[in-house]
């Protein structure tokens, strides 16, 4: 990418953030956010979505790879030279348009990882389930067993929040390599299988066309924003990288080739060792560990192995949304957006300690709202159900920033970056029409619409009511 000229104002802005940013630790290089890529980016269930659509699954993870997938890495990597400060998408949306939008953008984003985390401890008894069998039943039933388990994983992750990234980071990047030994057993078992004998032949890159439909086309935008967002998240810790203009554009060119690599051939995987019309949805790949190592006599070892690797990956995932869901009312603060509490850092460690404290009592608050009478209100439901939504409204707007903002910047985006941008917006849209009016069973769609509407409009109204109630002082 060529070199831009940026204005005045948003260097000395720029100057600010980083004056502010001074205190960090510059604790990330290039391997730890390649590692941190692949773990937050790669989801778990979708090789098994893909799965159900038969061979034509090769054509929409291409199809998604060059409408989504490659436009929001080059925006990403984009934004990131021209503006790389802690942060990230709040920065960019700050300055590429004003500072409503990057308050706004840190909200969306704040609620999105609040809520992900928030059933961490949930996921975690039910992992327990798998690993004891039937005689664990009543402990995972029990809730304040739920409740104990909910509070030490949501501990552990303040914890390692403290710490600072020089700890969280080798958690993520021990759920990276995790993640890519997962998907490399996952690979390799059709092909010792075939050598076994129990497998007829494989062939993973065969594929058929896809049927257009309405269902086709809602394929396509999940598993276009659904499956493959998450490269701006590491720039949030742009501040805390050594080289932040170099190693995060590098971790997105690296990471790239290696997840689309994981989806196709883990869904081809998956279609060979599991009958298509017994695909688990919820937990494929253990599905196909399992069914995989069975004629091989190894399932009994194997199974218990992979569940811990699964359960080490999902506390770490939890651990990359959550640090960087710390950093946003950080930076808030230094703006004057959020007050100065929030900016206060520990005094050993050098991470915004209140703004942990802050974001963990907020999860585990969540947490336990989940489990109040049934553990299924349907509020909570919602905002679950909602959350993907608020991340959606943030790339919208980091899609726009190059095609409508940085007017005061003194910058013009390329052609060629602004055709990347705009593909990438509407498949992003797609995917929020169809979240909020939906095309699977529900009982109402309209009021399911209504509902889901409702949440994002009131949310986000509270965002603006915040920031009116912050600006008067911070002028």
């Amino acid at each position: 990418m060529t070199d831009v000229v940026v204005s005045a104002e948003l260097r000395e802005e720029e100057q600010a953030v980083k004056s502010h940013s001074r205190f960090l630790k510059k604790e990330l290089g290039l391997t730890d956010l390649v590692l941190t890529q692949v773990l937050f980016i790669v989801g778990l269930p979708w090789v098994g979505v893909a799965a159900k659509q038969g061979p034509a699954h090769v054509v929409f993870w291409l199809i998604a790879m060059t409408l989504f997938y490659l436009p929001s890495a080059v925006v990403v990597i984009y934004l990131n030279r021209l503006m790389p400060l802690e942060g990230g998408l709040y920065q960019w949306a700050k300055l590429g348009f004003d500072e409503i939008a990057g308050f706004l953008v840190a909200w969306n984003l704040w609620l999105f990882a609040i809520l992900n985390c928030s059933d961490v401890g949930l996921q975690v008894t039910q992992y327990f389930l798998y690993i004891l069998g039937p005689r664990g039943e009543w402990l995972t039933g029990s809730r304040p067993f739920v409740v104990f388990v909910t509070t030490a994983t949501i501990g552990t992750l303040i914890a390692v929040a403290t710490f600072g990234l020089g700890v969280g980071k080798l958690v993520n990047k021990a759920g990276g390599a995790l993640m890519l030994l997962t998907f490399g057993a996952l690979l390799v078992l059709p092909w010792l299988n075939v050598s076994h004998g129990s497998l007829p032949a494989f062939h993973p890159l065969a594929t058929t066309m896809p049927v257009v439909s309405i269902m086709s086309v809602n394929l396509m935008g999940k598993m276009g924003f659904g499956a493959f967002g998450g490269f701006e998240y590491v720039a949030i810790h742009a501040g805390e990288c050594r080289n932040p203009v170099r190693t995060i554009g590098m971790s997105v060119a690296i990471a790239a080739p290696i997840i689309v690599v994981m989806f196709i051939l883990g869904t081809s995987s998956v279609l060979a060792l599991v009958p298509f019309d017994q695909i688990d949805l919820i937990a494929p790949i253990p599905q196909v560990l399992s069914a995989g190592f069975q004629p091989l006599g190894a399932a009994a070892i194997v199974a218990p192995i992979a569940i811990l690797a699964l359960l080490v990956i999902r506390v770490a995932q939890a651990s990359v949304l959550f640090a960087g869901n710390t950093r946003l009312p950080m930076v808030a603060g230094w703006d004057g957006l959020l007050p100065g509490w929030f900016t206060r850092f520990h005094a050993r460690y050098r991470t915004p300690v209140n703004s942990i404290l802050f974001v963990g009592a907020a999860t585990f608050a969540l947490s336990i709202a989940g489990l109040i009478g049934v553990g299924r209100q349907e509020a909570f439901q919602l905002l679950w159900n909602g959350s993907a939504v608020f991340y959606a409204l943030t790339y919208l707007v980091m899609f726009a920033i190059p095609l409508v903002g940085l007017r005061g910047a003194g910058v013009t985006p390329p052609l060629w970056l602004k055709a990347a941008a705009l593909s990438g917006f509407l498949m992003t849209l797609l995917y929020v029409v169809l979240s909020i009016v939906p095309i699977v069973q529900v009982e109402s769609r309209l009021v399911f619409a209504v509902k889901l509407t409702g949440l994002i409009v009131v949310t986000n109204a509270i965002g603006v009511a915040i920031y009116v109630a912050r600006r008067p002082r911070h002028r």
